[in-house]
């Protein structure tokens, strides 16, 4: 006779969630020179200069413009290097970033 007992395999299943996002969002200033923005935005952004500047001055109108999506790592080190590039040149550039919705 047969005594071995036999257990059917069990598999779990890891489930791998996409992880958040967030906005890099550019607020406007009455200071910081268009041009100096625009360079902003491609050197960092990888963005044209007609992308860069549709994007400039509409936080330029609207006081605040998303820029990009991102994981909230690269969104935080984005804005926060964009920032600092404006500070190094004594503007007040500001790059901000929230959860995305």
């Amino acid at each position: 006779m047969n005594d071995a007992v036999t257990k059917p395999k069990t598999r779990t299943k890891t489930k791998v969630e996409r992880p958040k996002l967030h906005k890099v969002i550019l607020i406007n200033d009455d200071f910081t020179p268009r041009e100096f923005v625009t360079m902003i935005l491609k050197a960092e952004f990888r963005m044209t200069e007609d992308q860069a500047y549709k994007v400039m001055i509409t936080a330029h109108k609207l006081g605040a413009c998303v820029v990009a999506v991102f994981t909230r790592d690269v969104a935080e080190t984005k804005a926060t290097r964009a920032t600092d590039a404006g500070r190094s040149k004594g503007y007040p550039l500001l790059f901000t970033t929230e959860p995305e919705e």
